[in-house]
Formats: C-alpha cells, sequence, structure tokens
C-alpha cells in the first residue's frame, strides 16, 4: 500500500519506519514528531511545524506531505530540524469535504468554544494541546527559530496561483522567513490587519513562531494533482528540512498586498454581487457595491481594490470576502 492509502485508513503509525538519525514519535493520529538525533554540535536545529489538510479536501498539501514523509523515512531526506508534521483533519479527508461539522480553520485560539462540540471542535483542542506539547520538548525549547507552514488550496482560480497569508503580529516580520517566501516561488504575500481563528495565527501568537497560511494552488480530489506544479513549494520545504540554502527566486518579484476590510455575512439576505467565478485578487472597479446585506454594504474604494476569498456561501458570522491594498 502507498502512504497516502495507510494514512487515509490509518495503517501508517504500524507500517513507517525512520532511520536511527531520526528520533519518531505519532502524538496523535495523523501528528508525527521528528528529531534530529545526529547534528554538528555548533548548530542549533530550528523548529518547523508543517500541516495539510486542515480542510478535508485540500488534497494537494496532504500529497506534498505525504512526499516530505516518505523521503525522511527512506532517508533522502536529512533532517537537521526539529519537525512537526499535522494531517489535520483526517475525517474530512476521508470524505472528501472541506468539513463536516464547522470549518476548523476558524476554531484555533480558544474559538472551538464557540462552536458546538463536534468533529472539528474536538480536532483544534486536541491540536492544540499537541503543539503546546511540542514546544515542551527539551528540544523545542532550546531551538531559537521557529516557522509553521499551513499548506492549503483555494477553492476557486487565482490572478496569483501560489500566495501566502502571514497572520496578524505586532512584532515585526521575520527578514529570513519572507526571504524563505520569496525564494519558494510563490506570487504573493497577503499581510492581515487583524486577529483570527487559523492555525497559522494560533502558533503565530501564543508561540512566536514565523506562521503563514500557504495557498499552494487550487483544490482537486485526492489523484487529480499534477504535483509537478507545486514543484517549487516542495523543494523549498525540502530545502528547509534539511538545513539548505539552494532555493533562489526564478521568477519576478512577488507582490504584496494587505486586507483593508472583511465582508463578513451577517443575514440570510446576505448579497454578493460578484459572479462566481470571480478569481481571487481580483480588480473591482471604483464606487462599485461588492456586497450588501439588511442595514450595511460594502463600495469599493481605491485603492483597496482587490478582493481574495469571496463567497457567498459561508454560514451567517463568517467571512465572505477579504478586501485588499496592493503594497508598494
Amino acid at each position: 500500500m502507498d502512504l497516502l492509502t495507510l494514512l487515509l485508513e490509518n495503517k501508517i503509525e504500524d507500517t513507517l519506519c525512520f532511520p536511527p538519525t531520526i528520533k519518531s514519535s505519532w502524538l496523535a493520529e495523523g501528528v508525527l514528531q521528528l528529531l534530529p538525533q545526529e547534528r554538528p554540535q555548533e548548530k542549533k536545529a530550528d523548529t518547523l511545524i508543517i500541516s495539510a489538510g486542515i480542510h478535508g479536501n485540500e488534497t494537494a498539501p496532504v500529497e506534498i506531505l505525504i512526499q516530505l514523509v516518505s523521503q525522511l523515512a527512506q532517508g533522502s531526506l536529512p533532517l537537521q530540524h526539529n519537525l512537526l508534521l499535522i494531517f489535520g483533519n483526517l475525517p474530512a479527508m476521508r470524505e472528501g469535504r472541506r468539513y463536516l461539522d464547522n470549518d476548523l480553520n476558524r476554531m484555533f485560539g480558544g474559538r472551538h468554544q464557540n462552536f458546538p462540540l463536534g468533529n472539528e471542535s474536538s480536532r483544534a483542542i486536541e491540536l492544540e494541546a499537541i503543539i503546546r506539547q511540542f514546544f515542551s520538548e527539551p528540544a523545542v525549547m532550546a531551538s531559537t527559530k521557529h516557522r509553521h507552514f499551513d499548506l492549503h488550496t483555494a477553492i476557486r482560480g487565482s490572478c496569483h496561483e501560489q500566495f501566502a497569508l502571514l497572520p496578524y503580529q505586532t512584532r515585526e516580520y521575520a527578514d529570513d522567513f519572507l526571504q524563505w517566501l520569496e525564494d519558494s516561488d510563490i506570487d504573493a504575500l497577503v499581510f492581515h490587519n487583524t486577529a483570527g481563528g487559523t492555525f497559522s495565527h494560533f502558533t503565530s501568537e501564543h508561540f512566536n513562531a514565523d506562521s503563514c497560511t500557504l495557498e499552494v494552488g487550487k483544490a482537486r480530489p485526492f489523484g487529480q494533482n499534477d504535483l509537478a506544479r507545486f514543484s517549487n513549494i516542495t523543494a523549498a520545504l525540502q530545502d528547509l528540512v534539511a538545513g539548505s540554502c539552494a532555493i533562489k527566486r526564478d521568477k519576478p518579484a512577488l507582490k504584496r498586498y494587505r486586507v483593508v476590510d472583511a465582508i463578513i455575512k451577517q443575514h440570510d439576505s446576505f448579497q454578493l454581487n460578484i459572479p462566481e467565478d470571480t478569481k481571487n485578487f481580483t480588480a473591482l472597479p471604483e464606487s462599485f457595491e461588492i456586497a450588501s446585506q439588511p442595514n450595511q454594504s460594502w463600495k469599493i474604494t481605491f485603492p483597496a481594490n482587490f478582493i481574495l476569498f469571496p463567497n457567498a456561501r459561508v454560514a451567517i458570522g463568517l467571512r465572505a470576502g477579504l478586501l485588499l491594498v496592493q503594497l508598494t
């Protein structure tokens, strides 16, 4: 059986073995801790978290993570840093659904308390506890650099196929972290303007990790991903895990955006006045009324004229889109 099948059938823990240079521990279903046992004394290990499948129908990141696991197990990818690999929402993955009860990526930082107990809220509680446990490991506590990459794919097409969303934080974004994102050949960065319930915001806020939500393409079922389209992300993550500095940017300079406003659906009569196939990062005309609901409307005001994640079908109380300004 291949590793993806073993993961989905909950058999991977019993069949996967790692070289003696790696200490491996399964902390929960789909959560694998790997600690290097041989590394130069003069070099401190960094701490890396790579997660995928927080949304169960976003399959390409899961397949990328499976590749990394396979290479680490075979010994073809050396491990230089403390590593936590997380396959987020396995029940939703098995059913090919974004989530079973509620959106897991709105529940972190204790926000699961605002949702009924179910598949996703239980997993949010578990993952938060695991992250705290991981950061209490002596090897992790000794490291000075923490990074978290939460891999996703977008529901719709995008003017920028690959982009990263950086959680709002009051401290400066680390230069070497931004440089890694630049070198990874993604197309755009988006800086959030408020706190949120995403997994990447949780690790940034509570553990001072350099974190991001990394959108690597479009959501497709398992077996329908052309992984060659994500070779830049795979290579960049391999480079990071191995402690190498081999990747360099081949594309034009990436674009940068900042969130200015969030469109929050609060009523059943909410209207989003753009076609359903509108791409992420589409530029909209000045004064255009993009959305409305009783006693509220949103109009485009230049330069915040770019739309991200438009979706009128979200549940009441959730985000139906973000308005962005492009940074120079």
